[in-house]
Formats: C-alpha cells, structure tokens, sequence
C-alpha cells in the first residue's frame, strides 16, 4: 500500500482527529489546572489526582464493552512500569519550573517528538521519513519563537530536569506503541494511570503537599484539570495506537497553540507578532504533517 493511500484511509483521518482532541483537552487541563493554583491546590496535587480520572473510566468503559481488566504479567508490568515513568518526568518537569524560566522548560520538553521519533527509528520500529523529520523541526523552531523564550542565567539542574521529563516522555511514548501495536490501548493506559496515580499520591504524601482547593472557583479548576487530562490520556495513546507514536507525538504541538489562544480570549494576554510567526509556523508544520507523502 503506497504512503498517500495510508493517509488517505479513514483510520487514519480518525486517527489525526482523535490526537488532536487529545492536545486540545491537554491545553484545556493546563488552563483549568492555572484555576485550580489560584484556589489553593498547587501542582503536584494535580498531577496526582488527575490520573484518577482516566482511571474510573477506563474501567466503566472496559467493563461495559465485556473487556477484561486483566493482562498478561509481562504487560502488566511493563504498563506499570511505563506508568512510574510517567509519574517521574511529570515531577521532573514540575520541579524544573522553580529552575528555569516555564517556557524555557517548556521547550525543553517539547523535543519529545523527536527524541521518541529517533528511538523508534533506533529500533527499527517505525520509519523516520524525511517529511516528519522536517515537520518536526519546523514546529520545535515555531514553538520557540511562540514561547519567546529568554534563557537568561541557566541552570543546569533546571535544564537537566525538563530534559529528563522529555526522554521520559518519548520512551512512554514509544514503548506503549510497541506494547499495544495496532491493537486496545485500553488496558494498557489503565495501567500506566495506576501506576502513575500511586507513585505521584505517594510523592505528595512524602513531602507533604498535598493541598486541595479552597475556593468554589479552584475546586472548579480542579475538576476541569482532572475530567480534561483523563480524556486526554486515554485520547493520546488510542491515537497512538492508530497513527503512530511519531506523528501522534507531532500533533501535540497544537497544544501550544490552542494555549496561546486561550491566553488571548481567556486571560486577555497580548501576542508579538514574533510569537505570532511562530505559531503560524507550527500550524504550517501540523497542516504539513497531515498531508499524503
């Protein structure tokens, strides 16, 4: 089957759809989660509650289809596995934002695309053609102009830190696509939230810093963050499992730009026409990658 038949066919359409959804529900989480800050919870209790979401669901949907929740001991524990990983770049990405300027950090972890993009190709698990290679750092490149990013003073353990979240992410990302193939990621996700949920509850317990909202307006957020992040897990890695860990992690790009739009109409937050460019530059990159070869 040629490349521009593999575009063209509906799974595939499906599968750019579903990805999408999945970066603009994460944008959306990012944004509720803000609210949440505001009213008294903070991000490490966020990050810990909000794999409990997917979770619920994930089983109610399971169960209801006449799937079993249980796998084979090797998948399980490479799900879980995969699940403790998540759990540690999503610390190592929080605890890099009091290091280094957030949109520093930020870009630094966005090389996740094509740092899993190279471990899948390392492998020999999925080609690395030319075209997403490109379209991968035309959005990098875009996404840095967006963020306007000012390196200042660094520091290195700030920089070390978004830099281990993002290998973090890639390895999740193309050890998952390789566990569930073209098959139910469903389970598999079940497991990595599991295993992900507990490790980050035990953190917060650990440093004592779990803390709810407490505000109307927070405990709103709160709620946002949670319902937006679980649908967009489960959106991520079905994704995967129909397009690809290399093209599903590109599309992920969009998130910066849906944020930045929501700055605008949300928050009333001005653009450069800097940031502008860049944006348009990642538009261009997902509007690139989504065309026949």
């Amino acid at each position: 089957m040629s490349a521009s038949k593999v575009v063209s066919h509906p799974r595939t359409r499906v599968g750019v759809a579903v990805a999408l959804a999945a970066a603009a529900c994460f944008a959306l989480a990012n944004t509720s989660a803000n609210v949440a800050y505001h009213g008294g919870s903070n991000p490490l209790t966020v990050a810990g509650t909000r794999f409990l979401a997917p979770m619920v669901a994930l089983v109610a949907w399971l169960r209801l289809g006449g799937v079993s929740l249980v796998l084979p001991k090797r998948d399980a524990f490479v799900a879980v596995l995969l699940g403790i990983v998540t759990a540690l770049y999503t610390w190592a990405l929080l605890k890099s934002f009091s290091s280094i300027p957030f949109a520093l950090a930020i870009l630094i972890f966005y090389l996740f695309p094509l740092i899993a993009a190279v471990i899948v190709a390392g492998f020999g698990w999925e080609k690395f053609s030319w075209k997403t290679g490109a379209a991968i750092v035309l959005a990098f490149a875009g996404l840095a102009l967006a963020l306007d990013v000012h390196s200042g003073n660094l520091n290195a353990e700030g920089v070390a830190l978004a830099f281990f979240a993002a290998i973090g992410l890639a390895v999740v990302v193309a050890v998952s696509s390789r566990l569930f193939g073209a098959g139910d990621a469903r389970p598999l996700t079940l497991y990595m939230a599991a295993g992900a949920s507990a490790l980050l509850l035990i953190l917060c317990a650990a440093t004592r810093e779990f803390a709810l909202p407490q505000t109307a307006s927070g405990w709103i957020g709160f709620g946002a963050a949670t319902a937006l992040y679980g649908f967009a897990m489960i959106a991520f890695f079905i994704a995967i499992s129909m397009i690809g860990p290399v093209r599903t992690s590109l599309f992920s790009y969009a998130d910066a730009v849906i944020s930045a739009g929501l700055g605008v109409v949300v928050l009333g937050q001005a653009l450069t026409l800097v940031q502008i460019a860049g944006i348009a530059l990642v538009v261009l990159a997902l509007v690139g990658a989504t065309q026949p070869r």
